[in-house]
């Protein structure tokens, strides 16, 4: 039972030296500080209940994403949580037309960053007062409950409300097969920090993975002269906000058999709507944390569904395999029905500072059981690198001279 108002939103900066090892690097970003905008919820529940939610970020920023959530917070505090959750929606689009945060957006960068830190926590008291993983919350929901809690403005030329209640649907059947399915087997993971640059040659191997380096023409002299390889997709040909780009790229190398997939940086659900529309991408890559949180996620997996692309998410960084590895599973119970070239991005990496971390068993995803979003961490390493004032930055800006 949903119960108790927002009594304290609280954010904090928190940083991991992964830049010390090359970490994350790749051709754009090449000292990576693994980092989130991590926000707690509190209400007057008494259940000792809260809500935790985070934005990954890579260092240098984060500031600006703790100030934005900050700008963000009055829209949430002495909210009753029954009313959020009862008008998701309504309460989406609150967050996103703030009159004058907008005007820094709308719907993408910081501010859309900061939405959805503020929205994973929301979701993440949800799941956890309904006592379900978020996974299963989905799952579980009516399918006019859950359409509830998605904005369709700028998208309904492409989806509207009653088609994606008829996907929803459609995918009640075999449902619980699916769910059985996957408690069972999980869903399949691929990993790609063996190509992160700024490894040493002896750990790098080659991944197709351009992050956003070429120009189109160059993207298709490349992936042309690299098709004897058999790549399954190039990834980030070009600039993320490229959509005719990536339609050009597209149809260039889908006659050589190689896909384009691209995603990880897409601002919001228009542009993937455009995306799709120009058959811009064969593999379609969400973001737990770069989309509008849950809400904008389902918006975008039903999407594909429409337009029968598979779903591939972002994962890595810190919390991003924690947390999309519920919208992955929800989409194959409830929407997709289908693990046709569909996997979900894996990285070993930070998962011991939460405390749910990821289980992977046989290079599978398996569906987490303790309620929530499986988004909090342990408050020990919150504190040990919260930025600037952890005991691990101390130390390492002393050292530096800062």
């Amino acid at each position: 039972m949903v119960r108790g108002r927002i009594s304290g939103l609280s954010v904090r900066d928190v940083r991991f030296p992964t830049s010390l090892g090359g970490h994350g690097s790749d051709a754009m970003h090449t000292d990576p500080d693994y980092s989130a905008a991590y926000v707690v919820l509190e209400t007057d529940a008494g259940d000792g209940l809260k809500g935790y939610g985070i934005t990954f970020t890579l260092g240098k920023g984060t500031e600006v994403v703790v100030c934005a959530v900050n700008a963000l917070a009055h829209h949430v505090l002495h909210k009753d949580l029954k009313d959020i959750v009862g008008d998701f929606r309504a309460f989406y689009r609150q967050l996103t037309s703030d009159g004058q945060l907008r005007w820094i957006g709308p719907e993408k960068g910081v501010v859309h960053l900061a939405t959805a830190a503020v929205l994973n926590a929301v979701w993440d008291l949800w799941a956890k007062q309904e006592g379900k993983p978020l996974w299963k919350l989905l799952v579980d929901m009516d399918p006019r409950t859950l359409l509830s809690c998605i904005d369709f403005r700028y998208i309904t030329d492409v989806l509207t409300e009653e088609e994606a209640f008829e996907i929803l649907q459609k995918g009640q059947v075999g449902k619980k097969e699916r769910e059985e399915q996957m408690l069972v087997q999980g869903y399949p993971a691929y990993t790609t920090s063996c190509a992160w640059l700024g490894y040493s040659d002896d750990t790098l191997k080659q991944m197709m993975d351009a992050n956003q380096r070429w120009d189109v023409p160059e993207a298709v002299e490349w992936m042309s002269k690299l098709a004897e390889f058999k790549p399954l997709w190039i990834e980030e040909p070009t600039s993320p906000d490229d959509i005719l780009g990536h339609a050009a790229i597209s149809k260039a190398l889908v006659p050589l058999g190689i896909g384009v997939a691209t995603g990880e940086q897409c601002h919001n659900r228009v542009i993937f709507k455009q995306l799709l529309q120009a058959k811009a991408l064969q593999f379609l890559q969400i973001d737990s944390c770069r989309l509008g949180s849950v809400n904008e996620n389902l918006s975008v997996l039903l999407m594909a569904k429409k337009f029968e692309i598979p779903v591939c998410p972002h994962a890595g960084g810190v919390g991003l395999c924690e947390l999309v590895q519920h919208l992955i599973i929800f989409d194959f119970i409830s929407v997709s029905a289908s693990l046709t070239n569909r996997m979900c991005e894996y990285v070993d990496h930070l998962h011991e500072h939460f405390k749910y971390p990821v289980v992977i068993e046989k290079a599978s995803y398996m569906p987490p059981k303790d309620a929530g979003y499986s988004t909090e961490m342990k408050e020990d390493s919150v504190k040990k690198h919260q930025y600037p004032d952890g005991e691990v930055w101390k130390k390492l800006l002393a050292a530096r001279g800062n």
